[in-house]
């Protein structure tokens, strides 16, 4: 990080901010070397804006790993292998039902279905799955398939996008997860992830989630080549994306990982400072996403803690059977006791949430 900039400048952009105009992106960009306590307490100001009530939710979840096949073949994940791998699996259906027996038995209430873009599967076999597992459980949020898995599945099936999320929709998928989204940049995409697809198509399946009346969250990993100015370039796509649609329920950004990814293992891992920051300067920029959640798998139950007096008002979910972070060598777990523990002592009353932000109970 670069020295700081004059503490009069910062204190003039974040005014503006708190005033309710909207920072460019040469604002941003200064922004992230603003001093840390200022973009703290300004980033909070606008969380507490948008949020009043002195209460931190969670959801109880479960990431469920379809297949670790993956043709996509990106630098920063531990996670796939060939589809051509004796290791390759597809996770049978009896034991997706065992694990959503361990779900819903804790009151759980949304599933995220993640893998690799494995050829084997195609929009029969989700559309099967999803079908399946809304007779089974009929309240369970499916908050599944990103951007990237809904284009392999236009492309393979010869559809466009909404007529894909059409029929996903119909049978039984509730939201879309921003995975895949990294840094929308594409200088960025083609180094680090040259299969995936542009920065552009990644929005426009948002916007087709949109357009067929999906919700969606947005991501960002950064933290390995990405510039701050590129960074802040994220922020703006998806701030104007949201203006257009209001597709998002909620932002999460979390930093690279770089044990076990072996052709991006040299690049320093982002600190905490880094983090919030981060964090800080997001909400400050994206000023039409109402929730910002934590990113405690990359960077740990403390400093998830830490972020929610910089702008973050949602710890996210338990994520019981997380596996692509794990992969990277980066193991974070916690429970639901843990997360109320967490927001007690950072002076907030706990709730636990559903996906659709609706409060399932308060503590």
């Amino acid at each position: 990080m670069a020295a700081l900039i004059d503490q009069s400048l910062a204190e003039q952009i974040l005014e503006k901010r708190l005033r309710g105009e909207r920072l460019s992106l040469e604002d941003g960009v200064l922004l992230f070397h603003a001093n840390l306590t200022l973009l703290g307490q300004a980033a909070h100001a606008v969380r507490c804006a948008m949020h009043p009530e002195p209460v931190v939710t969670f959801v109880i979840d479960r990431n469920v790993a379809t297949t670790n096949a993956c043709i996509v073949d990106c630098d920063f994940c531990a996670f796939y292998v060939s589809p051509k791998s004796e290791k390759k699996y597809v996770t049978e259906f009896d034991e997706i039902f065992r694990n959503l027996d361990a779900l819903t038995d804790i009151g759980g209430t949304q599933v995220l279905f993640q893998g690799g873009i494995n050829p084997e599967l195609r929009l029969g076999h989700y559309l099967n799955l999803f079908r399946t597992v809304k007779e089974r459980y009929p309240s369970l949020h499916i908050h599944s398939l990103s951007p990237e898995e809904i284009h392999y599945l236009t492309k393979r099936e010869r559809l466009t996008a909404e007529e894909v999320l059409g029929e996903l929709k119909a049978a039984g998928l509730n939201s879309l997860p921003g995975g895949g989204a990294e840094i929308l940049v594409d200088r960025v995409r083609s180094t680090i992830s040259p299969k995936k697809i542009p920065a552009s198509r990644w929005l426009e399946i948002m916007r087709a989630a949109y357009n067929v009346g999906l919700k969606g969250t947005a991501t960002m990993m950064y933290g390995h080549i990405e510039t701050l100015e590129e960074r802040v370039i994220h922020f703006l796509k998806l701030r104007e994306l949201q203006d257009d649609t209001g597709v998002f329920r909620a932002f999460i950004p979390w930093s690279f990982s770089a044990p076990n990814t072996p052709r991006m293992s040299h690049i320093p891992m982002a600190g905490g400072e880094d983090y919030l920051r981060t964090m800080a300067v997001s909400r400050l920029v994206i000023d039409n996403i109402p929730n910002f959640q934590t990113g405690w798998v990359t960077e740990g139950t403390k400093l998830a803690q830490v972020a929610l007096a910089y702008g973050a008002n949602d710890m996210g979910g338990i994520l019981m059977e997380e596996r692509v972070v794990k992969a990277t060598g980066i193991v974070h777990d916690t429970s639901r006791e843990e997360f109320l523990n967490l927001i007690r002592k950072a002076g907030y009353r706990a709730a636990q949430r559903d996906t659709n932000y609706e409060i399932v109970r308060y503590f």
